[in-house]
């Protein structure tokens, strides 16, 4: 064997980590990288080698290989020079498109910072979604900066789903995903039988170009338009939702034994005589978490048991990977596309009543005032005691239903229990200032053939709270684990407002008499404090509206910053591993550090979880579109039946071209056109969020009541379109010279009378349009906020 040659290096902060990754370690990135910065133009590949005097075969093709890697990652751009620069010089940008269904787009960086705009001829040549490295070219005329193309890194789509469209000959097919705003043109023999009006996915052939459409091939045909359960197949296929199981990972699962091994119970915590718990909703079929709670210690002993997928999906297998790609189970109102096969997530990892199953347990003590004072976890096999339902809880705990108790009366003791740490984490939660916003979640209802039958509030009590407390407790104290021993993990974090966001709300709330404290940087406490004084204004709907869009999107990374919404300096998600891969990764870290691993020789790094923070949000944001995307499908197509009909509605947005209105009844939203509002001139006031009519002072807002007409639904458009039912003072009731309406008591009040009927005949197929994401998360409403934890 060759004799390890020397070698001269940049001074690389990493060297000790590729020292332990490879037997002939070779510069970081982050040391070639330093290494191009400083050099005084782009470098060939040649130059590099020749910097850090490699000669030797092995040392010169790692090298290759990490710049390759490098570039396809977007740190460093190969030039038509075949010189090697980084991305941050040079003006030069890298990230991830999002275009707009109007033909612009928008590039947001991987690195944060502002967006770059990107016009609808740099537009012509991506789709939405596709990675690239954008050169800044200038300012706008309104102030923004504008990118241009350097360099595609990623396409994001490489197939496409839509509506097969022939006009005058010429075949395309009309992507269902309005992002997606290039038709793409199908040959005649590429049209495999489709058919005119069918919908059908197509492959990509040829990506788009400036001059050129993308081109496609016509690889299945889902069906016609309407038919049942068509809006689920077009979410899917249109947003890339991995549904079928690839051949490894149905062999891998087959190998799996339906029940737990006892060589698999060893050198675990025996937790079987401990009375855990797992408390669902009604049609819940995956368990990954039960809870106990005894008070003790002048205080309580909470233990939160999650099931551990990690004992059963490995690193580096085939059920890994697929698991990392779909990122996290997506629930539509009928239908689970689950990001684990059902033998797991059903079966082995689903703690189920009265079977042995193995678990990760956040063991914790709790002070009388909140305070988590002890953490520890541990590797243990349970039995879970009983499976109660949220309803259950309720008539023990809220109800005292002797049936019920008598049923469960075994648990009553530790249901209790956990009813009064409730109570306490309750008062930590206020005291510390999380934000709660007041929304109304609804629960779509199916007849036999599956179309909606109903649209239902979902009523939340005290047995909702008390398991979304738990989990919030769970997740703070793994975050703190891993922040104490330095492991490299994912965190979930939301940033609060910033700059101009903070400028522009308090302004609006200066103008209606309200304070925003905290200076630059206001906190938690501030914005709850707003919501207090506002509850009871009859603009408290506009006023939690424009604070909701202040807000960021809750996203994973590897630095933990915080989780604003909850007003928590440490979070991560921990407690449901069998549906986000975020959980499974924090899993694999707390286990790595109890039996004695150290962040050295972890098998993840900091830029590893980079990858999968940025990868697991993408994941995340494309579960939530798919599943607003087939909502607005099925609304439209309850609402196509409703058309002349009159309702109670709403306000709940105000834009130039009309205003928003929901439904009380049914929940569904709509436009009334400016066009249709009462014959004036109507003048928008972005800033205070309304429409007011010139002559007649008329003023439409978020949170005023409308009654309204269904004139026209879209279907394809997902666009429900609606008259004032009178051309009289029905809506926009309040006057320019400061008159109110009513606010959003009608619509409590609907919601009251809507919850008294919501019992149907047992044969009604029943789904949520939250299920499992509504149970762990501490809040509704815009990502981040009060409960998108």
């Amino acid at each position: 064997m060759a004799s390890r040659q020397k070698r001269k290096t940049p001074k690389d902060p990493n060297a000790e980590r590729e020292a332990a990754r490879y037997s002939r370690p070779i510069a970081s990135r982050e040391a070639l990288l330093r290494l191009l910065h400083d050099a005084a133009e782009p470098m060939s590949y040649d130059e590099v080698a020749a910097a850090l005097e490699f000669t030797h075969e092995d040392d010169l093709e790692a090298l290759r290989r990490r710049l390759k890697a490098m570039v396809r990652d977007g740190q460093l751009l190969l030039n038509r020079r075949e010189g090697y620069l980084p991305v941050d010089s040079e003006n030069l940008v890298r990230g991830r498109i999002i275009a707009h269904p109007d033909g612009f787009g928008f590039l947001v960086p991987d690195e944060g910072g502002g967006d770059l705009y990107m016009n609808p001829r740099e537009m012509r040549a991506l789709m939405h979604g596709d990675r690239i490295v954008a050169r800044i070219t200038g300012v706008d005329r309104r102030g923004r900066r504008e990118g241009a193309i350097a360099e595609i890194l990623e396409r994001a789509n490489s197939t496409v789903v839509g509506r097969i469209a022939v006009e005058s000959g010429v075949t395309v097919l009309v992507p269902d995903n309005k992002r997606i705003i290039q038709d793409v043109l199908i040959p005649n023999e590429y049209l495999e039988g489709a058919r005119d009006g069918q919908i059908a996915v197509a492959e990509i052939t040829d990506q788009p170009t400036y001059r050129r459409q993308p081109v496609g091939r016509v690889t299945r045909i889902l069906g016609d338009r309407l038919a049942a359960g068509m809006e689920v197949d077009v979410a899917i296929n249109s947003h890339g939702i991995p549904s079928d199981w690839p051949e490894a990972v149905e062999r891998e699962t087959a190998a799996i034994d339906d029940e737990v091994a006892a060589a698999d119970k060893k050198k675990r915590k025996d937790l079987r005589k401990l009375p855990l718990v797992t408390i669902d909703g009604a049609d819940s079929k995956d368990f990954d978490d039960a809870v106990y709670c005894e008070s003790k210690w002048n205080g309580w002993r909470l233990v939160v048991a999650i099931a551990d997928v990690g004992a059963y999906v490995e690193e580096d297998t085939a059920l890994d990977a697929e698991a990392e790609r779909r990122g996290t189970s997506v629930y539509f109102p009928n239908r689970v596309v689950p990001m684990l096969p059902e033998k797991l997530s059903n079966g082995l990892c689903s703690l189920n009543p009265e079977v042995d199953r193995l678990c990760l347990a956040a063991d914790l003590r709790i002070g009388k005032d909140g305070t988590v004072e002890r953490i520890r976890f541990v590797e243990g096999v349970m039995r879970s005691h009983a499976r109660l339902t949220y309803d259950d809880v309720a008539n023990i705990l809220l109800h005292g239903d002797q049936n019920t108790r008598e049923r469960f009366r075994k648990v009553v003791p530790h249901l209790e229990n956990l009813h009064g740490l409730f109570k306490t984490l309750l008062q930590a939660r206020r005291r510390r200032g999380a934000i709660e916003f007041d929304s109304t979640e609804t629960e779509i209802q199916f007849d036999d053939d599956g179309r909606i039958d109903s649209i239902e509030p979902v009523e939340r009590n005290d047995a909702h709270r008390i398991i979304e407390e738990c989990m919030v407790t769970a997740n703070v104290a793994a975050a703190r684990y891993l922040q104490k021993h330095k492991m490299p993990a994912l965190y979930r974090v939301h940033n609060g407002p910033e700059g101009d966001q903070v400028d522009e709300l308090r302004t609006f709330l200066s103008e209606r008499g309200l304070r925003l404290a905290g200076g630059s940087e206001p906190g938690p406490k501030d914005f709850s404090r707003v919501l207090e004084e506002a509850a009871n204004r009859p603009d408290a709907y506009l006023i939690q509206t424009v604070m909701l869009r202040s807000m960021q999107r809750a996203v994973y990374q590897p630095d933990c910053t915080g989780h604003f919404g909850l007003g928590l300096d440490e979070y991560a998600h921990f407690t449901s591993p069998i549906r986000r891969y975020p959980d499974l990764l924090v899993h694999r870290a707390i286990k790595h550090r109890l039996n004695g691993g150290k962040p050295r020789n972890y098998s993840y790094e900091h830029e590893d979880m980079v990858r999968f923070g940025d990868h697991c949000s993408l994941t995340e944001r494309r579960a939530d579109e798919a599943t607003r995307d087939v909502e607005a499908v099925l609304k439209c197509q309850y609402m196509q039946e409703h058309v002349g009909s009159e309702f109670e509605g709403l306000i709940t947005g105000v834009t130039s071209f009309g205003v928003f209105v929901v439904l009380n009844s049914m929940y569904a939203e709509g436009l009334v056109h400016v066009t249709s509002l009462p014959k004036d001139y109507y003048h928008f006031d972005p800033a205070g969020h309304s429409l007011t009519g010139e002559r007649s002072g008329r003023v439409y807002r978020p949170g005023d009541p409308m009654r309204v007409r269904v004139t026209r639904v879209d279907i394809d458009e997902r666009k429900i379109d609606f008259d004032p039912a009178t051309d009289g003072d029905e809506g926009g009731k309040r006057k320019a010279d400061g008159g109110v309406g009513r606010g959003r008591s009608d619509r409590k009040t609907a919601s009251k009378k809507k919850a008294a009927s919501k019992k149907k005949a047992a044969s009604k197929k029943k789904s949520s349009s939250r299920r499992r994401s509504r149970k762990k998360s501490p809040a509704a409403g815009k990502a981040g906020a009060q409960g998108s934890d």
